[in-house]
C-alpha cells in the first residue's frame, strides 16, 4: 500500500482519504483482501437528470450517489448541490461518513450524494423539479433499511420534504424515515439543526479539560458562519468560550475581548456580512486563522488548512467542524507542532448521531423531547471521544490515526462476523 503523501492529496479529497486510509490499515496489520473491501465503494452511481426549465429550455444536470459501506447498517450521507461537486468528492465523502458512524458506533454505513448545478442560477420550482427527478432516478436504491440521505451544502430540511415526498409517492405510502433532517412537522427530530455545532462543543470542552484549560479562559476562532460555525458559536459561546473572530467568505471580523455572537448574527442578517460588525474590527479572513487562540474551528469547506498555512498556525486545539479542513501534508506539520486535532470524522458526528435519533423516532412513531435529544447526544460524543483518545493513548498515535483505526477496526469486525457473500 503506498505510504508517501503527494501535493495531489493537498486538492483531490479522494485521495487524502485514501492516504489516512493506508496509514490506519498499515497500522492495524489488514490483510490486503480486507483492505481491498473497506477502500472499495460498495456502488458509485451517475445520473443524467434532464429537468424543464421555467423558460421552456430542456437542461440536463449530473447526479452522484455513492454508497461506500452497507456492513453496519444502511448508508447514510448528505446531499449537496453545487457547481464544483465532483465523484472524486462524494466517493471521498461517502468514505468519510463510513469511519465517521463507526467511530461514533452507530448502525450506518456511509453514503454521499450531489448534483452539479448552481442553485444561485435556478428558482424554487427548478430546484424541486432536479430534486425529484434525482429521487425517482436513484428510488431503487433509497429507502429506511437501503441507504438515508440527509440535507449538506446548499440544501436544507426543505429539500428533504420533497425527496421524502417522491419516495413516499413512488412507493405507495408515506415513509418519514427515507431521509433525516427533515422539518419537525413531516418526522424531523428537536435538535437536528443544532447538532453538528452542538457536537463540536461538547469535544472542545473535553480537549480543554484533557490540556487542563479552563473554558473561561479559551478564546475561539471559527471559519465559517453557517449552520455548524454560527450555531458552534452561538452553543460556545453560552458554555463560556470566548468567540475572538468569526471568519466568512467575504472577510472577517475581531475582537480581542469576545464577540456578541447574537448581535452579530443579527448584524449578518440585515447587511448579508459579518463585516463592519459595530462590536469588532475587520481583519483579513486569511490572516485570522493565525490568530493566537485555544480553539481554531474550521467549519465551512475542505482542505482550508495545507502544508502552506499550517506552520503559521497558533492554536491549541483544531476542532474540525467541516469535513476534511485538513490535508495530509497539513497534519505532519500539526504533529510537530503539537496541537491537539479532534479529526472530523470525531468533531462533527453530531449531526449524523442525531439523524440516527431521527431515524430511530421515525420508525417507531415515537418521538423525543429536546431534552433527551441533547443528553443522549452529549452521551455519544463524550464516549466517542474518549474512545478516540483512549485508542492514541494505548497504541502511541495522533487523534486522527486513532479514529481512523478505532473506525477500520469496527467495519473489519463487522465484515467478519458477517463473512463474504458468495
Amino acid at each position: 500500500m503506498p505510504t508517501t503523501l503527494s501535493t495531489e492529496q493537498e486538492t483531490n479529497p479522494w485521495l487524502a482519504a485514501e492516504a489516512r486510509f493506508d496509514e490506519a490499515a498499515t497500522l492495524l496489520n489488514l490483510d490486503d483482501g480486507m483492505c481491498k473491501v473497506l477502500r472499495s465503494p460498495n456502488r458509485e452511481i451517475t445520473i443524467h437528470i434532464p429537468v424543464l426549465l421555467d423558460d421552456g429550455r430542456i437542461e440536463v444536470f449530473t447526479g452522484y450517489r455513492v454508497q461506500h459501506s452497507i456492513a453496519r447498517g444502511p448508508g447514510k450521507g448528505g446531499i449537496r448541490f453545487g457547481p464544483d461537486v465532483t465523484l472524486d468528492e462524494v466517493r471521498a465523502l461517502a468514505a468519510w461518513m463510513t469511519w465517521k458512524c463507526a467511530v461514533v458506533n452507530i448502525p450506518f454505513g456511509g453514503a454521499k450524494g450531489g448534483v452539479i448545478c448552481d442553485p444561485q442560477l435556478l428558482s424554487d420550482s427548478e430546484l424541486e423539479r432536479i430534486t425529484r427527478r434525482y429521487t425517482a432516478e436513484l428510488i431503487e436504491n433509497l429507502g429506511p433499511e437501503r441507504d438515508v440521505p440527509a440535507p449538506d451544502v446548499n440544501t436544507n430540511d426543505r429539500v428533504m420534504a420533497w425527496i421524502m415526498d417522491t419516495y413516499s409517492m413512488h412507493v405507495r405510502h408515506t415513509v418519514t424515515a427515507v431521509v433525516t433532517g427533515k422539518p419537525i412537522d413531516l418526522g424531523g427530530s428537536r435538535g437536528r439543526t443544532e447538532a453538528t455545532g452542538r457536537g463540536c462543543c461538547i469535544v472542545s470542552q473535553k480537549a480543554l479539560r484533557r490540556l487542563s484549560i479552563q473554558t473561561a479562559e479559551a478564546r475561539v476562532v471559527i471559519q465559517g458562519f453557517g449552520n455548524v460555525g454560527g450555531m458552534a458559536a452561538r452553543l460556545m459561546a453560552r458554555a463560556g468560550f470566548k468567540i475572538i473572530a468569526i471568519i466568512e467568505q467575504d472577510g472577517a471580523v475581531y475582537n480581542s475581548q469576545g464577540l456578541d455572537i447574537a448581535a452579530l448574527m443579527e448584524h449578518r442578517k440585515e447587511t448579508g456580512s459579518v463585516r463592519d460588525y459595530p462590536g469588532a474590527e475587520n481583519m483579513d479572513r486569511d490572516e485570522a486563522m493565525f490568530l493566537p487562540c485555544e480553539v481554531l474551528l474550521p467549519a465551512a469547506t475542505e482542505n482550508v488548512i495545507t502544508s502552506a498555512n499550517a506552520g503559521r498556525l497558533r492554536c491549541r486545539i483544531l476542532c474540525e467542524g467541516a469535513n476534511g479542513p485538513t490535508t495530509p501534508l497539513a497534519d505532519e506539520i500539526l504533529r510537530e507542532k503539537k496541537i491537539f486535532v479532534i479529526p472530523d470524522i470525531l468533531a462533527n458526528a453530531g449531526g449524523v448521531t442525531v439523524s440516527y435519533f431521527e431515524w430511530v423516532q421515525d420508525r417507531q412513531g415515537f418521538f423525543w423531547n429536546e431534552d433527551l435529544v441533547n443528553t443522549r447526544l452529549e452521551e455519544i460524543m463524550v464516549n466517542s471521544f474518549d474512545a478516540v483518545v483512549g485508542y492514541g493513548d494505548k497504541h502511541a498515535v495522533n487523534n486522527r490515526t486513532a479514529a481512523y483505526m478505532l473506525a477500520l477496526d469496527r467495519v473489519a469486525f463487522a465484515i467478519k462476523l458477517r463473512g463474504i457473500y458468495a
